[in-house]
């Protein structure tokens, strides 16, 4: 018996499909970053903490590790300490009224004077931003423990790299943690090229 389900022929002279990605988008898939020695408390009450860890360091970036912890875990009165709802995520659009106590405000101030804040939404892949980025990625956690990426773009400039934070609703006032951008650079410069782009060609 003939088969019933026949794959279609393959097109002739088809492109690859490109599969790369502007590079204010999140880091490069043909580079293997390289760890950057960083580990930061930002800030800590009685009842929570917010730190920044595991770094990595790539040509065009750098990733980064927002960390929260609770010092109780909810476990047992079905009652989380962190609402994901909330922490991550503005209730109205930017530029419109407060921000809300509940968010958790997280930025960057770099050498230049520049700064570079989670209270801006994804930028436009087709439009180069005109300005740095920070831009939230993967996340997740529970039971008083949440963490989520950061890619930042592009590279620090020398000099000072702060780490800034503010959390009304679990009274962490406005408050900053800096580095050498240094450390971030020379990690940069340790990343290894896998492939010539990023289709892996």
């Amino acid at each position: 018996m003939a088969a019933f389900f026949e794959p279609p022929p393959l097109p002739e002279d088809e492109e690859p499909e490109d599969l790369s990605q502007p590079e204010w988008m999140g880091p490069p898939r043909n580079i293997l970053g390289a760890a950057v020695p960083i580990r930061l408390v930002l800030a800590r009450t009685d009842e929570v903490a917010v730190a920044v860890a595991d770094a990595t360091a790539y040509p065009t970036g750098f990733e980064l590790r927002l960390v929260t912890r609770a010092r109780t875990t909810g476990y047992g009165s079905g009652d989380d300490p962190f609402d994901p709802a909330t922490m991550w995520r503005m209730r109205h659009p930017p530029g419109r009224g407060e921000l809300p106590p509940e968010f958790l405000r997280f930025g960057l101030e770099f050498a230049d004077r520049t700064k570079a804040t989670n209270l801006g939404g994804f930028p436009d892949p087709e439009k180069d931003p005109g300005a740095r980025v920070l831009m939230q990625g993967s996340g997740g956690g529970g039971g008083g423990s949440w963490e989520t990426q950061y890619w930042c773009w592009p590279l620090p400039p020398e000099g000072p790299l702060a780490f800034v934070c503010e959390w009304p609703a679990k009274g962490i006032a406005l408050t900053r943690a800096e580095v050498d951008a240094r450390i971030v650079l020379d990690a940069a410069a340790r990343a290894e090229v896998l492939w010539d782009d990023a289709r892996g060609g």
